[in-house]
Order: C-alpha cells, then sequence, then structure tokens
C-alpha cells in the first residue's frame, strides 16, 4: 500500500488521546508514529508545567519542526500527534505536503476532556491550561472530525473509512 501513504495529524486539545489514537493508527497502516508532545522545546515544557499557555511565538518553532519530520516521511507515511489549534499552525504543518498530509480532529466537550486530564498523572499538561486551548482553538473545516465519546479502536476504524 506504498503507493497511498500519507503523513496524518492527529490534532485537538489536550486530553482527547491524540497519543492513543495516533499509536493505534500507526499500527493498523504499518506506519511510523511521533507524539508531538516529545519535539517540544524545554522552555515550552516548562512553561506548560507551570501552567503557562504558550503563544504563537512559543509554538513557531516547534510547528517547524513537526513539518520537518511531516516532509520526511511523505512518501512512506507517519502519524503526527499535534494539537494544532489554529489554522495558522496547520498552514505551517501543511507546508510543502500538499496532498500528502491529511487532518484528523478528536472533539469532544470540555466538561469530557477536564475529567479525563484530571485522571492522568504522567503528563506535563495540567488541566489548568485545558480552557485556553479551547480559547485558541479554531475547529478545521479540512479535517477528518471524530468524537472522542467512541472508544480509541472505534475512532481508528472510523478513521480508515474515512480517509482520502
Amino acid at each position: 500500500m506504498t503507493e497511498n501513504k500519507k503523513v496524518f495529524i492527529v490534532m485537538g486539545v489536550s486530553g482527547t488521546g491524540k497519543t492513543t489514537v495516533g499509536k493505534l493508527l500507526g499500527k493498523a497502516l504499518d506506519i511510523p508514529f511521533f507524539d508531538g508532545d516529545d519535539y517540544h522545546p524545554e522552555t515550552n515544557v516548562q512553561k506548560m508545567s507551570a501552567g503557562i499557555p504558550l503563544n504563537d511565538q512559543d509554538r513557531e518553532g516547534w510547528l517547524l519542526t513537526l513539518n520537518e519530520l511531516a516532509q520526511k516521511h511523505r512518501s512512506s507515511g507517519a502519524v503526527i500527534a499535534c494539537s494544532a489549534l489554529k489554522e495558522s499552525y496547520r498552514k505551517i504543518l501543511r507546508k510543502d505536503l500538499d496532498n500528502h498530509l491529511e487532518f484528523v480532529f478528536l472533539q469532544g466537550s470540555f466538561e469530557l476532556i477536564k475529567k479525563r486530564m484530571e485522571s492522568r498523572k504522567d503528563h506535563f499538561m495540567p488541566a489548568a491550561l485545558l480552557k485556553s486551548q479551547f480559547d485558541t482553538l479554531e475547529p478545521p473545516n479540512d479535517a477528518i472530525t471524530l468524537s472522542i465519546t467512541n472508544d480509541p479502536e472505534m475512532l481508528v476504524s472510523q478513521i480508515l473509512r474515512k480517509r482520502q
């Protein structure tokens, strides 16, 4: 199936299950998974850990790094988990990738996601920053959009059916 490999950006606010769904999608498509959080510079991680929301300037270098990662995998395919909250961020991620990139938007209610975030212990993003993510979020018009009320396996099945 190498003729139609794409880079999938699994996006949404923190706590939507981007990493879980992304890993499962990568496994289903036999392409590598990359967690965008692993590519944040230490200064971004420190800000978020301190409960300080990132601004556009903080995110720019990180998004450019993820675009480079996507470009390296444009022919072989990959899955990258990245919040990609604004259209301007998605534009950076899309740079020079044309039809080799597909966004998957995981969406859910503030209440559901807050509950999920409060139950996880191993993440640098505190639940207190969730409101800032919802305030920043510009839902995409050109993505596979899925409700996180479904379990991760069902979400991957939906992605596989809907992918272009």
